[in-house]
């Protein structure tokens, strides 16, 4: 991850929903593992221990679009 959110990026790291969000750590990676269990509001792909957001289909849930 940068030091600042690549908007240019097709995918979101953990890193950058925490920073998003302003969630801490652990608060962060439970809520991902949670909407990867359900693929919902929006959907998370998990690569082992990573987990990595679509972009598009994260902020069209947070700005509600």
């Amino acid at each position: 991850m940068t030091d600042s959110t690549d908007i240019s990026k097709k995918v979101y790291e953990a890193e950058d929903i925490q920073k998003l969000l302003g969630l801490g750590r652990s608060k962060t990676y439970e809520f991902l593992d949670e909407v990867f269990q359900k693929q919902e509001p929006f959907r998370v792909i998990k690569i082992g221990k990573l987990y990595r957001i679509p972009c598009v289909l994260f902020d069209r849930w947070l700005y509600g679009e």
